[in-house]
């Protein structure tokens, strides 16, 4: 079975993400939306709280799976027998950072490719960073995010 993993914080996830979801669950087998554990960030959500919400959100894709890491992502990838990792990109100050981490992975996994998928243009704009601050002046985060997800970001800076 070709594994795809699709690594990320989704702090809380977007549509953006979404959309890199959706369209990637059509070109493999098993997408795995791998959850990353960050020390260097401090999440809005806990890493439980993150996968609650990412699962709910996917549950219409029947090839695609939650999971949450710490560690290399090459490791990683390498443990789920993948044969790729997906980065979406939004501009070009996205691939910078996403290019130079693919050579890092390629160089601890080399059989392992990552391949750059370009968001959507209606999304192109979408990071959960803009999600939380606009969330957090009250401002309306209806359609950036899954309907259960919104709730959620909500009642986090309604307390």
């Amino acid at each position: 079975m070709k594994v795809v993993i699709y690594p990320g914080s989704f702090d809380p996830i977007t549509n953006g993400h979404l959309d890199i979801i959706k369209r990637v669950s059509k070109m493999c087998e098993h997408l795995i939306v791998s959850i990353i554990y960050n020390p260097n960030k401090s999440p809005l959500f806990t890493l439980e709280e993150r996968a609650r919400q990412v699962k709910g959100a996917v549950e219409d894709y029947p090839n695609v799976t939650v999971e949450t890491f710490t560690g290399l992502l090459a490791e990683y990838a390498k443990q789920k027998h993948a044969v790729s990792i997906v980065k979406g990109l939004r501009a070009i100050s996205d691939f910078e950072y996403e290019f130079q981490m693919a050579l890092m992975n390629r160089k601890l996994c080399p059989d392992i490719e990552t391949i750059f998928l370009m968001t959507s243009n209606e999304y192109s704009y979408l990071s959960s960073s803009i999600v939380k601050e606009v969330a957090r002046f009250g401002g309306c985060i209806k359609g950036l995010v899954p309907e259960n997800v919104r709730k959620e970001v909500i009642n986090k800076f309604s307390n």
